[in-house]
């Protein structure tokens, strides 16, 4: 299909762009003819199908292009319409989008606070999205307020039936709303969305009076606002920012993107905003900034972590759109009118697409963006490049038609596994399941043996933990002996032992993941040594009790060396790692994870099956001297739902921190130290 779209010349069709689509309107429509439903096996009958194409567009101008709509002036937001909550800026001569209170609940008190640019309470009622059928009649009837044209795409049969006819680009969405909250923070020029212009509005708005300019013989001064650093907290923002080490793949080289000597972030691509907004922007202002306007930019965060995840529970949408909501008017509060931007609007309505079209990542444009790198690659001809990409593409899929027909022969484009240390492939055993009868026998035995301690939990476990290897061995052998054909190979070598000869690793992939030694990190600008283990275990409150709880409980480590046990047929790798006590681990208040990583505990337990941890990476933490930040990385295996909890038909992903919103109800506490009103 992007094939067919090539378009040569040195100018972009704009609204001409129907002409070249006519090709593919013209296979939809042969595609669906003769479709009369989908069919409902459990029910027994055809329903119409409602939803047949969307489309992504990676450019918000190209969006107006495609659909055409109006996507500039006071209707911007192409799902809001002629109900966009925008205001002109008189100074800036700009159109900012505010007033956001109107998607809350009636009874939200946010809805009660009278509005700063009209003094009239807001109560007004969030806009329905328009439908096809709508639009279709307001186009052909020359109603031309929100609509430049009628697209072509309304030809197709369904296509007006269709909720989402062209869906927002979370990508682009935040990647803007990043420059403009690191732009703003950091005083960027290009991207920085404060200045006398900003303040003009303030002043003119009735809003923050006393960030209004003070004019001097020889400058201009702007008193700090709530979203304003000094030079010491820019320098500790980029700081921080410059000391993070990341595993390998997670991002590049954030230390690359860092220029210290004026304080700022400099060429930032997609996914290096994708990353920043994710997890590591709420780490870096931990130690700056007000509490109430750090912890609304760290509610923006978490908002884009979640309606990015793999996995979205549906029954927690509807709270996840009202908190973005009230995001949005902290931020009315705490930052000026010309920060809002149409980009910063549209994130109200992301929730609703997550409803309409399932994950974000089934629909952003980083597979395209990713896959246009390829086909800019096949360019040799800068005269032509058309025909390089057309040339190259169809060269590519012949060879790999003829892979197909020979041994021994990889596809083209998929990468071979790379082999960590030593060249060792990797195998593991996934056979402990034969060892649980065992280990259930063993305790029985226990307890027979030692009567007296049949109710001391604690010792009974201690007691198993130091005599289980040695009872297996002479059960395996004896049972072996008797000629029980129950025994399988791979318990015989288990209860056998491994090969005390051990070879060391630095480096191990385990499903794409690569795990390193922490001195190899030390030499290196990735990080790729922190785990996680969620094991089920024994929490004792104290040394005289006696009747410990068992449940599961997290741990964090650092990877110190890498054995790879032999066991003849198999191999199995396992981790020595030094675990973070207890009195080292602390939760805060927005959920994030801190652990002390000098305070070492566990160290008659040190291994683990490399199969069983989770890879982690630690961020020191800017407000607290000594302490780190624990942050995951993210599942890369989308098929893959080993330790993660299943509850129904709705997969919850399990986090070193639970991530929660800030609680709205400090804020209004709070406020009053800001010294303003509420835009």
């Amino acid at each position: 299909m992007m094939l067919t779209l090539l378009i040569s010349g040195p100018k972009q069709p704009g609204n001409d762009i129907d002409v070249y689509l006519e090709p593919l309107i013209d296979d939809l429509k042969s595609l669906w003819i003769g479709i009369r439903g989908v069919y409902d096996a459990q029910n027994g009958e055809y329903f119409t199908l409602r939803a047949a194409l969307m489309w992504t567009i990676n450019d918000f101008p190209a969006y107006g292009n495609l659909s055409g709509c109006v996507v500039k002036g006071y209707k911007a937001c192409p799902i809001c319409g002629d109900d966009t909550p925008s205001h002109r800026l008189k100074n800036g001569h700009k159109i900012c989008y505010i007033g956001h209170r109107k998607w809350l609940p009636i009874n939200h008190p946010y809805r009660r606070q009278r509005a700063a640019f009209n003094g009239k309470p807001e109560y007004g009622i969030p806009p329905e999205p328009l439908t096809g059928e709508e639009v279709l009649h307001m186009v052909e009837n020359g109603d031309r307020v929100c609509w430049k044209k009628k697209s072509i795409f309304f030809d197709l049969e369904y296509w007006k039936y269709l909720p989402v006819r062209h869906a927002l680009d979370v990508m682009h969405i935040e990647k803007n709303v990043c420059d403009s909250i690191i732009g703003t923070l950091l005083e960027i020029p290009g991207k920085n969305k404060d200045g006398i212009a900003a303040r003009l509005d303030l002043l003119n708005m009735g809003v923050k009076t006393d960030l209004q300019p003070q004019y001097g013989e020889r400058r201009t001064r702007l008193p700090p606002g709530p979203w304003n650093l000094s030079r010491a907290e820019k320098r500790e923002v980029c700081n921080s920012f410059y000391g993070m080490k990341v595993p390998e793949g997670y991002s590049s080289n954030i230390k690359n993107l860092v220029s210290l000597q004026d304080s700022r972030l400099l060429g930032l691509k997609s996914h290096d905003c994708h990353t920043l907004m994710q997890q590591l922007l709420p780490v870096a202002i931990r130690s700056v900034l007000e509490k109430p306007a750090r912890y609304a930019i760290t509610r923006l965060c978490f908002f884009f972590n979640a309606i990015c995840a793999k996995t979205v529970d549906v029954s927690k949408l509807d709270k996840l759109e009202e908190d973005v909501v009230v995001t949005l008017c902290l931020l009315e509060k705490y930052f000026p009118p010309s920060f809002f931007d149409i980009m910063v609007h549209l994130v109200v309505h992301l929730v609703r697409e997550v409803r309409l079209c399932g994950p974000v990542y089934f629909r952003w444009m980083y597979p395209f963006e990713r896959y246009m790198k390829v086909l800019k690659g096949y360019v040799q001809n800068r005269t032509r490049p058309e025909g390089c990409i057309a040339e190259r593409y169809i060269a590519e899929e012949e060879v790999e038609f003829c892979t197909q027909h020979l041994s021994d022969v990889s596809t083209v484009g998929v990468p071979s596994s790379q082999k960590m240390g030593v060249s060792k492939p990797l195998s593991g055993c996934t056979n402990t399941e034969e060892v649980l009868p065992y280990i259930e026998q063993h305790m029985i035995h226990i307890k027979t043996a030692y009567p007296k301690f049949r109710k001391r939990t604690k010792w009974l476990q201690d007691k198993h933990n130091s005599t289980f290897i040695q009872w297996l061995r002479f059960k395996v052998q004896s049972e072996l002996e008797a000629d029980n054909n129950g025994v399988s190979e791979n318990l015989r070598w288990l209860a056998a032992g491994p090969n005390m000869a051990v070879p060391l690793y630095r480096s191990y992939l385990i499903k794409g993941i690569k795990f390193n030694i922490k001195a190899q990190d030390d030499v290196r600008t990735t990080q790729n040594s922190g785990v996680y283990l969620l094991a089920q275990t024994m929490q004792v409150a104290s040394a005289k009790d006696k009747n410990p709880i068992l449940s599961n409980m997290g741990f964090y480590g650092v990877i110190q060396e890498i054995w790879d046990l032999d066991y003849q047929k198999f191999t199995i790798p396992v981790f020595r790692c030094d675990w973070i006590d207890s009195s080292g681990l602390v939760v805060d208040e927005l959920g994030f994870t801190l652990v002390d990583l000098s305070k070492i505990g566990h160290r008659n337990d040190q291994f683990v099956l490399a199969s069983q941890v989770k890879q982690i990476f630690f961020v020191d933490d800017p407000m607290h001297r000594g302490w780190s930040v624990v942050l995951s990385m993210p599942n890369r295996e989308y098929n893959d739902v080993i330790g993660d909890e299943v509850l129904g038909d709705v997969i919850i992903e399990c986090e070193p921190f639970t991530r929660g919103m800030p609680n709205v109800d400090t804020f209004d506490e709070l406020v009053g130290e800001l010294g303003g009103q509420n835009i």
